[in-house]
């Protein structure tokens, strides 16, 4: 009997040893498991949390490069619109259909095309393509040194001025858009005004090629062109032509210049505090320039790209750049 309870005793001692052998490790794997749950419900909260203020940041650098509200250029268009369609640069039926079949022909693109009297031009989010379509036949149709003999549309290696998506291009003018190229007394300049256009021409580059606005070989250079010419008639400033440049290069290639912004801003510098100058120059708005700066910065999906160099509302196919036989870039894919 005696011996029989010795048994059980031992066998209980020896469970109870057991018990605490495993007693530890188990805790230590259960506290492990709570701990790694924990930790990674707190990665997927984090990762929420880090992603609203990089999608809330991206929204606020495209508010301060191209804001909704849009942006008032220091130009009065006046009678500019009526002028063009009374030159025949423009067609309106043409003009009109290309939009209708867009989604319509608003009033405020009517009144800047057919009406006199307009104000000062305010560019948006919304109008920029159309506003790129009416500075581009005023840029082609003014007459200025910038295209005559001697410059860069006129050098004998492109076999004429009218080889250029900037000419070739413009397919709603009455007519052949060359018959319209240079011919028109619309933006008329003093001697110190066209030194200031040719100038600040020189020195303003856009991302869908590698040339100055002083060759305006695609229509984002001819209507920056047309653009500088009304400034500087209106008497604007050299420091604010290349602000309001900057604002209307921010809206025909949004996507380049966030990220361009991002850029800047990795460095320290709040898109407000850029030269426009200095944004605007090779290094930074120029083909090449510009991929340099999209190799340095960790751009979202679906941005970093520009805008192509058709007539269109907005959204042409994608411009590339070209070299011919004599090593002059030329511009391609850009069609109505």
């Amino acid at each position: 009997m005696e011996h029989e309870q010795h048994n059980q005793e031992a066998r209980a001692q020896s469970r109870s040893s057991v018990v605490k052998e495993y007693a530890v490790p188990i805790a230590i794997v259960i506290a492990g498991s709570i701990f790694a749950v924990s930790n990674y419900l707190a990665q997927i909260s984090a990762v929420g949390v880090a992603s609203a203020p990089r999608n809330a940041e991206i929204g606020q650098l495209e508010e301060s490069i191209a804001p909704t509200r849009g942006v008032e250029l220091p130009v009065t268009w006046g009678d500019l619109g009526k002028k063009l369609v009374d030159a025949g640069a423009i067609d309106p039926d043409k003009m009109a259909a290309l939009y209708k079949d867009r989604g319509g022909f608003p009033s405020e693109y009517r009144k800047l095309l057919m009406q006199e009297g307009n104000g000062k031009i305010v560019m948006t989010r919304e109008n920029a393509g159309y506003l790129l379509n009416l500075l581009w036949p005023l840029g082609l149709a003014n007459k200025n040194p910038i295209l005559e003999d001697k410059t860069e549309m006129m050098h004998p290696g492109y076999g004429g001025a009218g080889n250029f998506a900037s000419t070739g291009g413009w397919t709603i003018a009455k007519g052949d858009a060359m018959n319209h190229y240079n011919m028109h007394s619309l933006v008329t300049l003093t001697a110190d005004q066209q030194r200031l256009v040719d100038r600040v021409a020189r020195n303003i580059f856009r991302p869908c090629c590698g040339n100055s606005v002083h060759f305006p070989d695609c229509n984002h250079g001819m209507a920056m062109l047309g653009l500088l010419e009304l400034m500087a008639s209106q008497g604007v400033s050299e420091k604010d032509m290349y602000k309001a440049a900057l604002a209307v290069n921010s809206y025909w290639f949004p996507d380049t210049y966030l990220t361009i912004a991002m850029y800047m801003q990795g460095r320290g510098v709040a898109w407000n505090k850029v030269s426009p100058e200095e944004m605007l120059g090779a290094n930074y708005s120029g083909a090449a320039g510009f991929q340099s700066i999209l190799s340095q910065v960790n751009v979202p999906s679906g941005q970093g790209g520009g805008g192509g160099c058709g007539v269109d509302a907005g959204a042409p196919a994608a411009a590339t750049a070209a070299v011919d036989e004599h090593g002059h870039q030329q511009q391609s894919g850009c069609g109505v």
